[in-house]
Order: C-alpha cells, then structure tokens, then sequence
C-alpha cells in the first residue's frame, strides 16, 4: 500500500458558527491555561516616566525546539498592541501562584504597573519579573492578524527558570488555581 494522498491544509470556507460567543468562552474556559505577564518598551502615548509595559495574558503556547519558537496572542483594541507589534523584543514571564497580584496588576492598572514591581532587566533592556516561574526573552519575529487578535510568534534567545518560585498560576474557568500533581 502507497502513502495516503496530502490534504490541502485549506479546503474550501468555514460554515457558520451553530453558537453564540458566551457559549464559545465557556467552551474555551474548559481547557486551563497558565498565566504570564508580556513585557516590552514603552512607546508614544505610555504614561510619562513609565519605560515599559507589560500585559497578563493566557494565550501562551510553544511551537517550536529548533529554532526555538513561542506564541501568544493579544486583542487588536488593547491600547498597548502598536507597541508588541512595533518593537523588536518582548519578555514572557511565567506567574507562579504566588503572583496572583501582579496577573491583576497588569491585567487591570492603568497608569505604570511597573511601579514597586521587583524585577531585572534582560540583556536587551527589558523586564524580567522577580520571581517568575520562567522568563523567555523573544525577537519578535512574526504577527498574524486573526479575528479580533494579534497573533505573535517570538524566536527565543534567551529563557530561564526559577526553580524555587512554587507552583504556577492556572485559569480554569473563569477562576484562579494553581496544580498539584496527581501522583509522585
């Protein structure tokens, strides 16, 4: 028996969604998620004296070991995109749970989040927040736009992992948690 014949990866047009969009984020609440703050340099319109911004975001997944490749995605009305789509690198900071402040922080603050934030800055000037799980310093190699986000795709040049920061910060359905494991 021969190979089976390649499918196109495009095949014609989606049919209608047979659901309305509170039942579409109930569905997706189902699959838990862990929680980062993506940092970059500020830009034009950033409140003054502030350097940097930083968003809490979920949409966090790798793609890629060689070459080593991430991805997250960002609303397109988020007031801080021009400067994540703009910028050369960006930051992704894995919360353990102990940081549920700083996922509210950068979540909801208005203003400079960064202020008494505790964190270093990376080789390219951006920051690393103390305590983090892990930390991914990205080229901000490419952005696709998608229904009403941003995909962006960063290339890893430098990570790192703090192993003594606890367990994660998880989003399960609409709440809060962290894990343990199941067995040892």
């Amino acid at each position: 028996m021969g190979m089976p014949e390649a499918t196109p990866s495009i095949i014609g047009k989606a049919a209608s969604p047979d659901f309305d969009t509170l039942h579409f984020r109930r569905t997706l609440s189902q699959f838990a998620t862990g929680v980062t703050v993506i940092t970059t340099r500020a830009g034009l319109g950033s409140p003054p004296g502030a350097p940097f911004v930083g968003i809490t975001a979920s949409s966090f997944n790798s793609v890629s070991l060689d070459p080593p490749l991430v991805l997250w995605s960002m609303a397109t009305r988020a007031n801080s995109l021009p400067m994540f789509r703009d910028g050369s690198h960006y930051i992704i900071n894995v919360l353990s749970a102990s940081q549920l402040d700083l996922c509210q922080r950068f979540a909801t603050l208005k203003g400079d989040r960064f202020a008494g934030v505790d964190y270093r800055l990376s080789e390219n000037g951006l920051p690393i927040l103390a305590n983090a799980l892990a930390w991914f310093e990205c080229h901000n190699r490419s952005r696709y736009d998608e229904g009403d986000h941003v995909i962006f795709v960063g290339e890893v040049e430098r990570c790192g992992v703090h192993d003594n920061a606890g367990n994660p910060l998880v989003f399960h359905d609409g709440r809060f948690a962290t894990t343990d494991p199941l067995t040892d």
